[in-house]
């Protein structure tokens, strides 16, 4: 670890500052009762790092702990600590324009009544989602109904968020409980934050439509007698993001392109990588579009920057973190190492190494070069070897043969254990489980060596999976999720085109080979008309026209067929349907990650 300047308590000091209030108890449970949020529990972070936990980590996870209501500036609030994310209350003439709800609605209906208690009973008279991640637009229910609220988004905002959700959705939220460590026990040995917040709520997801678009940078919308002024950033940190500027406030708000952390490039839940160049040039456009009438800079995560010169420090320390991560990682790609040989040798400059907004809670230099490697060249490194190895379980077994089979592979992970070097120790004994799941010892070792791993990782998504990996193996079962992927204002948002996408990519080819068949699907409250056809197994989305069945049908009655019901307005075979619907797979919210079964 680098000389981290540990006695620089300045952080802590802007952390606090502005505090009004907090929520006692932190505790958050839905209508049925069910705790989706717990502050709480964190309290424990109050105590010296303990030897199960990285200073470093640590120290940034006492910091996400602070929770409560805060003024950033005059009529402009804070909301921290409440769920992964921030909520932002900017005080307009008649009521507060809320910005980035929460994940979850109970979150965002417990974080505006704080901020109620203590301004008064102010209305919602506008909602910003500055960009298209679940936790920036999902509690929004919570502080509003958008009864003749202006919801303002950048463009692009509906088709990314509905669609990241809903596509690989499943496969996000399971790998999700490991990036989030939801499974584990928050304690000073389990789950501790995951250096962007604490975790994520588990509450109820909602979406309501933007109702304005912001579609250039230098866009000026006046919401409740507020000025703001607003910059794209697609392409950064999410496919539609963007910054803004309260220029009487003289307050920036930088979404999440700089935050106390380097953040994911290629995030480990999984989504597309991000563009780390033009996240760089974006940050640069900030310099000189916002910051010379900014005194405070703040951020959907983490806590504000106070004063000019600071806030342009901020801004650069992370406009050059993602420059050199992309540059550095181009320039060893053309000499011609691979993304995990660049993963070693890349080394942060002094200044940013040592920055503590720069440190690797969150996303790492190591899986960052790795993700810009991917973004530019795929998955395959250029060896022929790796063009077409056998798959996990098949590879296992034949190196555990090679070392003599389980036990022999136990005691060779074992002296790599003594030695240090458990990297190489997981790898031995993850081919020991993929080959035998059933070993126990095997899984013991693993267990212990992934618990050794989490423990030590200043990168609190490491942590995070490494630890859920080792409750997973222990446990003998797979912890999925509590989340909606699919929330109904989610699957409401979704276009006709963008729903049959969602049965298209849940057809069992193989056994939908030999089927023939085409649906006529007429949503009539949107007035969207389109046809499938099954060929070779694939569903065909096209323009409607003669099918063997034609539905008449609102979105509602869509989703309810789907789900079993008949459809009532139709003409033509109904058992077309039948068999369409015969031949989707459901999805696996429990799948396995750490063994093979």
């Amino acid at each position: 670890m680098a000389d981290l300047p540990f006695h620089d308590q300045t952080d802590f000091a802007d952390a606090d500052r502005g505090f009004a209030a907090r929520l006692d108890p932190a505790l958050i449970r839905s209508a049925d009762g069910r705790i989706v949020w717990n502050a709480d529990a964190y309290r424990f972070l109050d105590h010296d790092t303990p030897g199960s936990a990285d200073p470093s980590l640590w120290r940034q996870s006492r910091l996400c702990a602070r929770q409560g209501l805060y003024e950033v500036t005059d009529g402009v609030w804070q909301v921290r600590g409440l769920d992964l994310s921030n909520m932002t209350l900017i005080e307009g003439e008649r009521g507060v324009i809320v910005v980035d709800p929460l994940l979850s609605t109970e979150c965002a209906e417990a974080a505006l009544g704080l901020y109620r208690r203590h301004r008064g009973e102010r209305p919602v008279t506008g909602v910003i989602y500055t960009h298209s991640h679940a936790d920036h637009y999902g509690g929004v229910r919570g502080v509003t109904d958008g009864a003749g609220v202006p919801i303002i988004a950048p463009a692009g905002f509906l088709e990314h968020a509905v669609a990241e959700n809903v596509y690989a959705g499943t496969a996000m939220v399971r790998r999700g409980v490991y990036m989030y460590g939801l499974a584990l026990p928050v304690s000073p040995e389990g789950q501790i934050g995951c250096g962007l917040g604490l975790t994520a709520s588990q509450g109820t997801v909602s979406l309501l439509p933007p109702t304005v678009d912001v579609t250039t940078t230098g866009q000026l919308e006046t919401v409740d007698g507020v000025r703001i002024v607003f910059q794209l950033t697609p392409g950064t940190e999410a496919p539609a993001e963007m910054n803004f500027l309260l220029p009487e406030r003289h307050a920036l708000c930088l979404a999440e392109n700089a935050t106390h952390t380097q953040h994911n490039l290629g995030t480990l839940r999984g989504a597309p990588v991000r563009d780390a160049r033009l996240w760089s040039r974006y940050l640069n456009q900030v310099l000189d579009l916002f910051v010379p009438h900014a005194e405070v800079a703040f951020a959907s995560h983490h806590w504000p920057t106070w004063g000019r010169e600071r806030i342009a420090r901020f801004v650069q320390d992370q406009r050059d973190l993602y420059a050199y991560l992309h540059d550095q990682t181009l320039r060893m790609i053309n000499q011609g190492l691979t993304g995990a040989e660049i993963a070693e040798r890349i080394e942060l400059p002094p200044g940013l190494e040592t920055a503590w907004n720069t440190r690797g809670y969150y996303g790492s230099a190591s899986h960052n070069v790795k993700a810009i490697y991917q973004r530019y060249l795929g998955w395959f490194d250029g060896n022929p070897a790796h063009l077409w190895e056998h798959p996990p379980v098949e590879q296992s077994r034949r190196y555990v043969e090679c070392l003599g089979g389980p036990s022999a592979t136990v005691a060779m992970a074992t002296r790599y254990i003594q030695d240090g070097d458990l990297r190489f120790a997981a790898t031995l004994l993850n081919h020991a489980v993929f080959a035998a799941p059933g070993h126990g010892e095997a899984r013991r070792k693993l267990t212990e060596v992934y618990t050794r791993l989490g423990q030590s990782a200043e990168n609190g998504v490491w942590r995070n999976f490494y630890l859920t990996a080792a409750l997973e193996l222990t446990a003998r079962r797979t912890f999925p999720s509590g989340a909606d992927t699919a929330a109904p204002d989610v699957l409401t948002a979704l276009t006709l085109d963008q729903l049959l996408d969602a049965v298209a990519i849940r057809v069992n080819g193989p056994k939908a080979w030999n089927e023939t068949l085409s649906i006529d699907w007429n949503l009539t409250d949107t007035g969207e008309l389109r046809r499938t056809t099954l060929s070779n197994g694939a569903l065909i989305i096209g323009p409607g026209g003669p099918a063997d069945l034609s539905l008449r049908l609102t979105k509602p009655e869509f989703l309810a067929v789907l789900n079993g019901q008949e459809p009532g307005d139709h003409e033509g075979d109904l058992g077309v349907l039948t068999r369409l619907l015969s031949l989707l797979d459901d999805p696996d919210p429990g799948f396995a990650v750490v063994t093979s079964e």
